[in-house]
């Protein structure tokens, strides 16, 4: 799970995420460091092995929180930029909360990916949301109602239905927002 706080130095507002050490050790190498601070027009540094110190002005940083959590839990920098557009939204799904054991929990991501990740594309496109399971979580970039398609299609997993039943779910779902219902 992602930790924040915040704190003041001097009248400057710095805002720090804890996010897991691989996702983190991505953010040091020199190009990336350099395409997140141009993107999100502040600073990034890393301390520690796995905490994140954002520094710029109110909306920056709040753009960067946004954009880094989703790169923690596992898109890509590109993919978590979306997020910079009003339209473009942020959602995940904590596997400890629902499941008692690791056991259930490495289950329940393999039906959510699917055989050579054949599910998770199906949910993606179908949907249009941008899906990406990491750690204990399931996460999803979209529109309200991409994120509102993707989800219909993993409760449904969730919950050990069948991938036809999700499909069939998900499908309908997407046909009723099309209709405008």
């Amino acid at each position: 799970m992602l930790q924040q706080s915040t704190y003041r130095i001097l009248g400057v507002c710095l805002h720090q995420i804890l996010i897991p050490t691989k996702r983190a050790e991505l953010l040091k190498g020199k190009e990336l460091a350099a395409s997140v601070r141009k993107r999100l027009g502040c600073r990034i540094e890393v301390k520690d092995e796995n905490e994140l110190v954002i520094d710029g002005d109110a909306l920056e940083e709040y753009n960067a929180r946004v954009v880094m959590q989703a790169f923690a839990r596992g898109f890509d920098f590109d993919t978590a930029c979306k997020l910079l557009s009003d339209e473009r939204f942020f959602e995940s799904i904590d596997m400890k909360q629902l499941f008692k054991n690791e056991e259930q929990i490495k289950r329940i991501k393999a039906r959510v990916i699917g055989t050579d990740g054949k599910t998770k594309t199906y949910i993606q496109s179908v949907s249009g949301a941008d899906l990406a399971v990491y750690g204990d979580t399931v996460s999803m970039i979209g529109t309200v109602d991409e994120i509102k398609v993707a989800k219909a299609a993993l409760e449904v997993l969730l919950e050990g239905g069948t991938h036809k039943k999700a499909y069939a779910i998900m499908e309908k779902a997407r046909r009723r927002l099309k209709e405008g219902r």
